[in-house]
C-alpha cells in the first residue's frame, strides 16, 4: 500500500466493469473533503499488477462528470418518448425527491401487475457492473417475490459459456500468468491488448523466450497487428477451421493417445469425423479464406507444441467466436483442442474462455428463488431472453393466451443501444402504453424512452465482492466516497422498493455486509480459508485450488478436474461444420453479399464510456466510419470519405467510408465493419443495432451479432469529406 499524506487515505476496489481483468484499483481520497483524487492500479495484484487499462485510468472524469445524473427525475408530461439531444436530456424531465420517485414506482408497478398479471413486468440488465452484488442480488429477490417474468441474461457470453460445460463440466481455464510459460498462443476471437490488456504482459513475457503468438479474427485488431501472424478468418466459418486442424493432428499422429484414452470420451469416433476429407485444409481454405499452408502450418505448430523444448500451446479463445449462428458449436470445438494434444498437462498450456464459474459463489442464497413461491404467481415465472426484447416489447400479447410487456426496468444496460434488431426495440420502447423505469449514471440512449430515471452508483460509491471471468482471484472492493448526490446502489434501491411493495421478507433488509457473507457462505474447496473477514484485510485472494506435486495448479491435466457427467472431456456429439445462413456461402447472401462485422470500441466498455470527451478523442479514428476493403469499394464507386448507407431489411445506417487496401486494411475482401456506439451519437440516430438480428446461437440463447449480411452504396450528392 502506497504511503499516504496526513491529509489522505487510499481504498482498495476493484474495477467492476465488464471485462475479464477485475483489477485491483487505489482510490486516493482527500479526508477533508470526500472527494477522490486519484485512481491507479495495485501493484500487489498479482495478475492486474499495477496498471490500469486507459478506460479506467481516467476512471475519475466519470464519477466527476457534470453530466452525471444526481437525483431521481420523471418525464414531463406531454413530452414523447423518443431521442433527446446529448447535453439537453434533462429539458425532458423534472427533479423528484426518491420518496416520489419510489412511491409512483411502486404504485405503477402493482397496478399493472393488478390488471395485466405480474409477469407483464420485465426487467432488463446486464453486466454494467459485475460485482456479486451489483449485477445479481437484491434486484432478483425484489422480481421474484413480485412474480415478474425472468430474463434469460445471453447477450454476451451464454454461448460458449455452455460450450465449456458441456465439454469439461465447468467454466475453468489456463490461469494468465501461467500463458507466460507458453510455447504457442493462439488467440482466437478476441483482441487481448484491446479488452484483456493485462494478459499482454504475460504474453510477451513467452515471447521473449521463444513463444509465438497467432491471431484468428476476421478484423485486424490491435492485437492481430502486433502478432506473429494474424489469420483472416471468413465470419462464421470457425468450426471449419478447427476440424482442418483436427485433421491434421490425426493425420499427422500428433494427437496423445495415452491422454484421450485417460482424460477423454468419444476421442476415436471425432478422429474419424475429423479425417473426413470435407474437413480436409484443402476444402477449409476455400471457405474460411484461409491458405491451406496457413492452416498446415497452425496446425503443425499446435500439434507439436511443448515437444521441442518450448513451452506447450496455450488458447485465448474470446467471445467474439460464439456471436454467430453457430456460436456454440464453434466455442465448444475449439475448447476441445487442448484435449486432442493433452496439453493441459503442461504449465503454459490449455486454454482460457472464462474463469467465472471457477468462483463457488452462494447465489442462491443471493437470488433467493424460492421468493417466487411467494410471489402473486406462486411458481416461476415465464422466461424471457433478453436478446428478442424487440419481440418481447412489440408482438408479445398479440396472441390471446400470451402476457403482454407493461412495464421495464432497466439497471447496469443501456438497451436501446446494445439490443439487437435496435429499429424493434425502439418501436417497443415508444409505446405509450410502457412504463419505463432506468437506473443509471448518466443520461443514454435508454433513458430517453424513460417515465422515471433513478440515480446509480459507480463502482468507487458502493462496497462488492467479485471474482473475474479472466484470473483466478477473488477481491473486496470497498466503497471508496460517498455517493453523488442522491446517487443509490442496486442493493439499496431494490432493498427499499421491496419494502414500499409491502414485501415483508427479511431478505428485503440485508446490507451490502450482509449480503457479501450469504454469497460466500459454501464448503467448496475452492474458497477454502476464504472469508469476508479475510478478504476484507488482504483485499485479495487467489483461489484454493488442487496442485500437483511440484505445488502448480495445471486444470484438466488429469480426469479428477473434470465435472461433466462422464467424468472427462467430452467430445460428443461430434461437431458438424454449417454455413451460417446470413453469410456469404449462406442462402442470404443473394440478396445482401457483405458481411458486417458490428465491432466493439477498444477505448469503450460496450457502450460504457461512450459519452466521455477524452474516451471519444481516444476513438475518433473510427468515429461513424464503415471500414472496407478497397476490392469492395471500388466495384461500389465508393471514394475514402464518401458518405455511404449500409443496410439490410432490418434496417438501414449511413457512415463514412474509411477504406483500406491489402497493405493496410482491417477487413478482407467481403467484410465491413463499424463501431458500436450510442445511437443520438450516431451520424442518423441509428447505431450498428439497426442490422442485427434477433436470431439465436445454436446453443446457449446466445446474440448473433457477427452473423449480419448487408449492402453498401454511396450516399448520391454527398462529396466526400
Amino acid at each position: 500500500m502506497p504511503v499516504t499524506a496526513l491529509n489522505t487515505k487510499v481504498v482498495h476496489a476493484v474495477c467492476t466493469h465488464d471485462c475479464p481483468d477485475s483489477c485491483g484499483v487505489l482510490v486516493t481520497v482527500d479526508k477533508l473533503t470526500g472527494r477522490a483524487t486519484k485512481v491507479q492500479g495495485d501493484p500487489a495484484h498479482p495478475v492486474t499488477r499495477g496498471f490500469l487499462c486507459g478506460k479506467v485510468a481516467r476512471y475519475l472524469d466519470r464519477v466527476y462528470s457534470p453530466e452525471r445524473l444526481l437525483y431521481p427525475m420523471r418525464r414531463k408530461p406531454g413530452v414523447p418518448k423518443g431521442p433527446l439531444p446529448q447535453g439537453r436530456e434533462a429539458e425532458a424531465f423534472e427533479r423528484i425527491s426518491w420518496d416520489e420517485a419510489l412511491g409512483l414506482i411502486a404504485h405503477r408497478l402493482q397496478a399493472i401487475a393488478n390488471e395485466f398479471g405480474s409477469e407483464s413486468i420485465l426487467p432488463y440488465s446486464y453486466a454494467g457492473t459485475i460485482g456479486q452484488l451489483g449485477y445479481g442480488s437484491m434486484d432478483r429477490r425484489f422480481f421474484h417475490r413480485l412474480g415478474a417474468s425472468q430474463l434469460d441474461r445471453t447477450i454476451c457470453s451464454s454461448a460458449g459459456g455452455e460450450a465449456l460445460l458441456r465439454v469439461y463440466g465447468v467454466k475453468l481455464g489456463t490461469p494468465p500468468q501461467d500463458f507466460a510459460y507458453a510455447g504457442l498462443i493462439v488467440v482466437w476471437g478476441g483482441n487481448v491488448h484491446g479488452n484483456n490488456i493485462h494478459l499482454w504482459p504475460f504474453i510477451e513475457e513467452a515471447r521473449r523466450k521463444g513463444a509465438k503468438l497467432i491471431v484468428i479474427d476476421p478484423y485486424k485488431t490491435r492485437t492481430a497487428a502486433l502478432a506473429d501472424e494474424h489469420l483472416a478468418i471468413n465470419p462464421g466459418t470457425d468450426v471449419l477451421l478447427a476440424l482442418a486442424v483436427m485433421h491434421v493432428i490425426f493425420r499427422d499422429g500428433l494427437e496423445d493417445v495415452a491422454y484421450l484414452r485417460e482424460c477423454t470420451t468419444g476421442w476415436e469416433e471425432l478422429r474419424t469425423h475429423a479425417l473426413r476429407e470435407e474437413h480436409s485444409p484443402a476444402r477449409a481454405e476455400g471457405i474460411t479464406g484461409i491458405a491451406v499452408e496457413a492452416i498446415e502450418r497452425l496446425a503443425t505448430a499446435y500439434g507439436r507444441a511443448g515437444s521441442d523444448g518450448r513451452g506447450p500451446a496455450a488458447i485465448r479463445l474470446n467471445y467474439g467466436i460464439q456471436r454467430g449462428e453457430a456460436g456454440g458449436t464453434a466455442a465448444r470445438i475449439v475448447a476441445m483442442l487442448p484435449l486432442l494434444t493433452g496439453s493441459w498437462k503442461q504449465r503454459g498450456g490449455g486454454m482460457q474462455l472464462s474463469t467465472s464459474g471457477s468462483f463457488p459463489w452462494n447465489t442462491a442464497k443471493l437470488h433467493m428463488p424460492e421468493l417466487m413461491k411467494a410471489s402473486p404467481l406462486g411458481r416461476a415465472a415465464r422466461v424471457i431472453n433478453m436478446n428478442t426484447l424487440g419481440h418481447a416489447l412489440t408482438e408479445l400479447g398479440n396472441a390471446a393466451d400470451e402476457v403482454p410487456v407493461k412495464a421495464l426496468f432497466v439497471y447496469n444496460c443501456n438497451a436501446a443501444a446494445v439490443a439487437p434488431d435496435s429499429n424493434r426495440v425502439l418501436e417497443g420502447l415508444r409505446r405509450d402504453d410502457l412504463f419505463t423505469v432506468v437506473h443509471e449514471q448518466f443520461f443514454t440512449d435508454t433513458t430517453d424512452y424513460a417515465d422515471v430515471v433513478l440515480p446509480a452508483t459507480t463502482f468507487l460509491e458502493a462496497k462488492d465482492v467479485m471474482g473475474a471471468y479472466g484470473h483466478l482471484i477473488a477481491q473486496i472492493s470497498e466503497q471508496a466516497i460517498a455517493p453523488l448526490g442522491e446517487a443509490r446502489s442496486n442493493v439499496e434501491l431494490f432493498s427499499e422498493l421491496g419494502r414500499r411493495m409491502g414485501f415483508t421478507e427479511a431478505a428485503f433488509n440485508d446490507d451490502a455486509d450482509a449480503l457479501i457473507a450469504q454469497t460466500m457462505d459454501t464448503p467448496h474447496p475452492f474458497f477454502a480459508g476464504i472469508t469476508k473477514e479475510r478478504l476484507e484485510r488482504e483485499k485479495h485472494i487467489p483461489l484454493t485450488l488442487p496442485v500437483n506435486a511440484a505445488g502448480e495448479a495445471l486444470p484438466f491435466s488429469d480426469a479428477s478436474w473434470f465435472r461433466t457427467a462422464s467424468g472427462k472431456g467430452e467430445l460428443l456429439p461430434l461437431p458438424e461444420f454449417v454455413m451460417p445462413a446470413e453469410s456469404r456461402g449462406g442462402t442470404a447472401s443473394r440478396k445482401f453479399p457483405l458481411e458486417f462485422l458490428p465491432r466493439k470500441a477498444d477505448n469503450y466498455m460496450n457502450t460504457t464510456f461512450a459519452n466521455i470527451p477524452v474516451h471519444q478523442q481516444m476513438e475518433r479514428r473510427t468515429e461513424g466510419m464503415l471500414e472496407m476493403h478497397a476490392t469492395d469499394a471500388a466495384a461500389r464507386g465508393i471514394a475514402n470519405g464518401d458518405a455511404v448507407s449500409i443496410w439490410n431489411d432490418r434496417g438501414r445506417i449511413t457512415l463514412t467510408a474509411l477504406i483500406g487496401t491489402n497493405g493496410d486494411a482491417k477487413v478482407a475482401a467481403g467484410v465491413v465493419a463499424a463501431r458500436l456506439d450510442w445511437q443520438k451519437l450516431a451520424r442518423d440516430g441509428n447505431n450498428v443495432n439497426a442490422l442485427t438480428s434477433q436470431a439465436l446461437t445454436d446453443f446457449g440463447g446466445g446474440a448473433t451479432f457477427y452473423s449480419t449480411l448487408v449492402e453498401v452504396k454511396k450516399v448520391a450528392g454527398v462529396a466526400a469529406d
